[in-house]
Order: structure tokens, then sequence, then C-alpha cells
């Protein structure tokens, strides 16, 4: 479940090996490969990150939930500063018109591993679950702003399904605030969506519905108070780089079926979901590739409605890797190496290959 430790080393021969990620105006980042330890045992995602900074969390699987048995927590970090990137696990909640579950399973409660409780918009779910969940004990926490994020919440309607009577919507926001932490004054930037599937049932004569919702998509950018646009472009350039590995989203999809078809099976332990994780098929079915492909692309909707201190990033071509990266705007030069390493550059002199022992190649940057 866990990053690997090392996830800040700089590979030896590297240009800078010594060096912080950042000297004379150049950045440099790694690719990270999240392993799903628990589950698979393959890769999940994977990201570029700051080559001297950490990262800690994984992907969970949470047992009593056969509607959503997987979710990802991880949280990249400058051990030399406060700046820190953090993607939160989802919340799942149930709720519904039929007084008799309801009375059955009061608020607070689980229902198949689903929270009973009743539905909010993306607003009150950043400040009434996310914000006491995940930032409730900060000292002097005050809340800066708050924005819908309509694109966002419209890219996902546009991968929903609403048929027989089912009705899905999706509702996106973001929320800044401001805390003391280790006698600093942080600013944090914190994003959700808020995602409902509503389906009717016949009960005693009339109709009632029953509304899986939740809480996903939930992400942060922090900094120190003022500092936030100083590291603007590493924390889009991982938001940008974030990518989930189709082999394993076709599996978690297939073992989600799975337990829907076995009348929302309970999983009881590790073992047991490590035996029906093997049962699953390599072979990716064109419907969940198309399904794979909605959802990688809310990420690029995700990215465009990064904080207003955004400046941007740009497109280069990778030869190493052959396939385009965005990296952070405003450098002369890019290169890339054979290990997924990337340095961006101010100094249009500069060049990695001194001093080195690897094979950097120049980037070419994408012009529109």
């Amino acid at each position: 479940m866990m990053c690997n430790s090392k996830a800040g080393q700089v590979p030896k021969g590297a240009a800078g090996d010594e060096s912080p990620q950042k000297e004379g105006k150049i950045y440099k980042f790694k690719r990270y490969s999240m392993v799903d330890q628990q589950g698979t045992g393959t890769e999940a995602f994977s990201f570029l990150m700051p080559v001297d900074w950490v990262c800690d969390g994984g992907i969970i699987w949470m047992l009593d939930n056969p509607g959503m048995p997987a979710t990802a927590a991880l949280k990249v970090s400058n051990p030399k500063g406060s700046e820190e990137f953090e993607v939160f696990p989802n919340q799942s909640f149930f709720w519904g018109t039929n007084q008799t579950v309801l009375s059955m399973f009061p608020i607070g409660s689980k229902y198949f591993g689903m929270e009973v409780r009743p539905q909010m918009t993306a607003a009150q779910a950043l400040r009434q679950v996310v914000i006491p969940r995940f930032r409730g004990n900060k000292v002097n926490m005050t809340v800066i702003s708050e924005q819908a994020v309509p694109e966002l919440g419209n890219a996902i309607k546009a991968t929903q399904q609403s048929q027989g009577g089912i009705i899905a919507n999706a509702e996106a926001g973001k929320i800044r605030i401001e805390y003391t932490e280790n006698g600093k004054t942080m600013e944090e930037e914190i994003y959700a969506v808020v995602e409902s599937y509503s389906f009717p049932i016949q009960s005693w004569g009339q109709i009632v519905y029953n509304t899986n919702w939740t809480v996903d998509y939930i992400f942060s950018y922090k900094a120190e108070k003022g500092q936030g646009a100083n590291v603007a472009k590493i924390f889009e350039t991982i938001t940008n780089s974030f990518h989930v590995n189709p082999n394993w989203y076709n599996k978690y999809v297939q073992f989600t079926e799975f337990l829907i078809q076995q009348q929302i099976k309970q999983i009881h332990s590790i073992g047991e979901l490590s035996r029906m994780l093997a049962q699953t098929s390599d072979q990716i079915r064109e419907e969940n590739m198309q399904q794979y492909y909605e959802r990688d692309a809310i990420g690029d909707r995700i990215s465009e409605n990064f904080s207003q201190y955004i400046r941007g990033v740009d497109e280069y071509y990778d030869p190493v890797a052959g396939k385009p990266v965005e990296l952070p705007s405003g450098y002369d030069n890019a290169w890339s190496n054979p290990l997924g390493e990337y340095i961006v550059a101010e100094d249009p002199s500069f060049n990695p290959n001194i001093g080195s022992n690897l094979n950097w190649q120049l980037l070419e940057k994408k012009t529109h």
C-alpha cells in the first residue's frame, strides 16, 4: 500500500545528484510508479514528482465496500519545506426516500459499506465532510474562498450513464483555507467532486429512490502563505502527469462487477481479496477501455481548473519515452533520460550531460 521510501532519491550518475531539485532555476523530475501492493501487485498509477520530494501512501482496499472496493490516498511533499500535494480517499455514502430502510440504517451507520447520510452539494461536502475529516485538527483554520468548478462537473457528467430510470449527476467545487502549522501560516486549496446515482425501487405500491453518492477526486495543494506561486508549476506538473494504469483499472472494474453480480458480497480478508483478484482476466474489454479513456480525460479538466495563480505548462515530445510530456513553462530547454527523469532549465547553455554518465536528450517543445 505504501509508497517506496526511496521515492525522493536521485539516481547516481545523474546531473545534480547532490543538489536539490531547483538550483539556478533548474527543475528536475522523475517518474514515480505507485504499485498496488495490497491487491493486484501491479502498478496502479504513475506521475512525475521532483526528485528530492518524498511520497507516502498508496492504494487502500476497503473490504466492507463492494461498490467501491479500492481508493487512493497519498502525499507528495518537499522534505526541506512545507509544500505538499495530497490525494484523499473517496468518501462513499447512501441515502434514499425509503423510510423503512432509513429507520433500520440511521445516519452514521453503514449500508453495504456506504455511510448513511443525506446527499450534499460539492460546497457542502467540502465544508461538512472533507475539512472536518481531513483538516479538522488544524489551528486557526479559516475559509478564505469557495468556488464552483462547473467545467469539471460537466466533464464527469459526460461519462455518466442515465438509463432505466437511473438519475445521474455530478458537481465539482474547490475551497481555499488558511491555518497555522508548525508556527507557519499555511494556504491550501482543496478540490472535490460529488457524484450521485439515484435509482427507483417499487416498494409497497409506491416508487422510492435509493441514492449512492460519493465525494471523490479529492485533492489539494498546500504551501506557506504567499509562496504558492513559487511551486505552482510543480503542483501542476504532478497533476498533469497523473496516469492510471489501464491494466490495473481493468482488473478493478472486473472485480467490482463480480462483487455486484454476487449480490454485493463483502470481502472478509486480504487473503480472500488476493484470491479473487487473481481470477480476473488480463484481457481488457472494449467497454472497460472506453470507460478508462473517459475517466482519464477528467484529469485534463482538473488541470485546466487549477487555482488562479497557475502560470501553465509547456508540452514537449519525449523521444526516450516516445510520447508527449507536460513540464513547467517559461524555460529555455528541457531534457529527459532513460530513467524517466526530466530537467527544465532557464539557462540556454545548460547541458545535463556534462558531468553525468547518463544520456540526457533535449526535448522538442510543441508549438501551437
